[in-house]
């Protein structure tokens, strides 16, 4: 299993927007080939900060499946403009 890991730094003043979006756009994550589970928490320390954390049973599912679908163009539409910066996302594995 792999965890993708991605801080997500919202635009000040677009929180509620963000978290009502995501709302719609984890019901086009969890219908994918290879998910597992997700979770998505606001930071208590950072305004306007979050993390994504996702499970996918293989890289690919992320990188290929899921970034090649036109799903993911969905989720894009839906989140990438809430984002300043752009987040960089990583995958981890279980040691």
């Amino acid at each position: 299993m792999i965890l993708e890991v991605a801080i997500l730094n919202v635009i000040p003043g677009q929180s509620a927007a963000f978290e009502a979006s995501f709302q719609q756009a984890q019901q086009i994550i969890s219908s994918m080939k290879g998910y597992v589970s997700h979770e998505l928490q606001r930071c208590m320390e950072v305004d306007n900060q979050y993390i994504l954390l996702v499970r996918w049973e293989t890289l690919e599912d992320h990188t290929e499946g899921f970034r090649g679908s036109a799903e993911y163009q969905q989720w894009k539409k839906l989140l990438h403009h809430y984002y300043d910066p752009f987040p960089v996302v990583h995958h981890y594995e279980l040691v």
